[in-house]
């Protein structure tokens, strides 16, 4: 085989797995495959995922006179084994309720969710399931969605989010000076849920 059309079966092979990548992040054929939870983590029945990424940032924290409390993330994230970054997470006002929530909103239709906590006790840190020194698994439920600004929708569908297999993040120990500003670097996979079609 010639060098020609050997690049010619790459491109071609190229072609073939690219779609099939971006069907299985949208939720194609169902092969999103989630982790074990614990059991305060279960997503309620009829919610199905349809998006996995991994993020890739920090989570900042202030110092006040009680000690290190957070006060946002701000992340990039990037569909599972792909170098294109799908989505941003940071903090913003949701404007169904008029409060500062986690937001991520999708880089190329500018659809957006903002999450909460699905249950006050919908957070873990089960050393059988998440890593020392990392900030917990969440189950957040959506707060408010909105979609892009051309009526792009991905991430307004968005019922319920998982953080899973997180790293790092943590407040840093010990005492602080108030008014000090901490950016910890964490990983983390988030799964977006929509509601069963």
């Amino acid at each position: 085989m010639t060098h020609r059309s050997l690049f010619g079966v790459l491109v071609f092979g190229l072609a073939l797995a690219l779609p099939m990548a971006a069907s299985a992040q949208r939720g194609g054929g169902g092969r999103i495959e989630v982790p074990p939870v614990p059991g305060n983590l279960v997503v309620p029945e009829g919610n199905v995922p349809f998006l996995q990424t991994r993020a890739y940032g920090t989570q900042q924290y202030m110092c006040l006179p009680t000690g290190w409390k957070q006060f946002g993330p701000q992340a990039t994230l990037y569909p599972q084994n792909a170098p294109m970054q799908i989505a941003t997470h940071f903090l913003s006002i949701n404007p169904e309720e008029n409060l500062p929530r986690p937001t991520w909103q999708h880089a190329h239709d500018g659809s957006s969710v903002w999450g909460r906590l699905y249950t006050p006790t919908s957070s873990s840190t089960d050393a059988n399931y998440v890593a020392p020194g990392a900030i917990p698994w969440l189950l957040l439920e959506a707060a408010g969605t909105a979609e892009g600004p051309i009526g792009g929708g991905l991430l307004a569908k968005t019922t319920f989010i998982h953080r899973l297999h997180t790293l790092a993040g943590s407040a840093p120990a010990g005492s602080c000076t108030v008014g000090a500003v901490a950016l910890v670097p964490y990983e983390t996979d988030y799964f977006f849920y929509r509601a069963e079609q």
